[in-house]
């Protein structure tokens, strides 16, 4: 049992809001919450998510930790054969 008259008001009928629609009811403190994203439009859930490659940091990424087919530095191949 929770200390008396040290917590928030409890409102397990919380209504969530995105965009002036109501999208979910949740637990909270606050009896209305406003938010911009939730899982309903972020593209990572909805499935539009689109990696975007600035100056080849996820190739570069790749050869560094080896999981491209090209190899990951060829210099270094032909120093230890010296």
């Amino acid at each position: 049992m929770p200390k008396p008259e040290i917590h928030p008001e409890w409102y397990p009928e919380a209504k969530v809001f995105c965009d002036g629609q109501l999208v979910m009811t949740v637990g909270s403190t606050k009896p209305e919450l406003h938010v911009d994203v939730w899982s309903g439009n972020h593209p990572f859930y909805t499935g539009t998510q689109k990696i975007i490659d600035t100056e080849g940091r996820v190739e570069r990424f790749m050869r560094k930790y080896g999981m491209s087919d090209t190899p990951a530095n060829t210099e270094g191949d032909a120093k230890s054969d010296a």
